[in-house]
């Protein structure tokens, strides 16, 4: 009985740490896939190489300085990115964000990843932000950028930017394009996007 006694002895902490391990392994992809929000595809964005975001709210991914961001505007794959910038606050922005919907829905079959990037102050991202993407129920990927310190990186985006929203930055590999101006209809920004998606292959 002794000797009985002595094996379990040893092999309790052995379980017990097993048990502890495989725990907190659970807990970590639990907590992992609280903080991956889902595309508008339904596919993790860590997944697709996104940059990670630095927080969610109502899971929409919130970077807190640009640099954070940057990742976004330098992927090197087939996809058309059309990246927006935007806020709730602006009455321009939200008259051509209908058009970024209807285009992201025409799209299905094509490589091209419609994002709106949020500029709202951090302390309307609850009070405004969240219930205007829920109330719209926007299909079209939403990020939020907190970064202020503009003058520092909008020229990262385009030298041609002056900062002024809404603006739209589009781009495939090394072509890009910025349109500083708000569209006025979905085939405006349809024939903008459309040369983007056919880009010659060179030899």
């Amino acid at each position: 009985m002794p000797h009985t006694k002595s094996i379990f002895l040893h092999v309790t902490p052995l379980l017990l740490a097993f048990v502890f391990m495989t725990a907190c392994k659970n807990n970590e992809k639990k907590e992992n896939a609280k903080e991956l929000p889902a595309s508008s595809d339904g596919a993790p964005i860590a997944k697709m190489g996104w940059p990670k975001p630095d927080s969610l709210k109502a899971g929409i991914p919130i970077y807190n300085t640009f640099d954070r961001l940057e990742p976004l505007f330098h992927f090197n794959n087939d996809t058309t990115y059309v990246i927006n910038f935007w806020a709730t606050w602006c009455k321009p922005c939200i008259a051509e964000l209908p058009y970024f919907e209807a285009f992201n829905s025409n799209q299905k079959k094509e490589k091209v990843k419609v994002v709106l990037v949020s500029l709202d102050f951090p302390d309307k991202i609850e009070s405004n932000l969240v219930p205007f993407v829920k109330k719209w129920q926007l299909k079209s990927e939403v990020v939020v950028l907190l970064d202020g310190k503009y003058n520092n990186w909008i020229d990262k985006v385009s030298p041609d930017w002056s900062g002024a929203i809404p603006a739209t930055y589009i781009y495939k590999k090394e072509q890009n394009q910025l349109v500083a101006d708000p569209f006025e209809n979905l085939e405006e920004l349809t024939e903008v996007v459309k040369p983007f998606l056919f880009i010659p292959k060179t030899h």
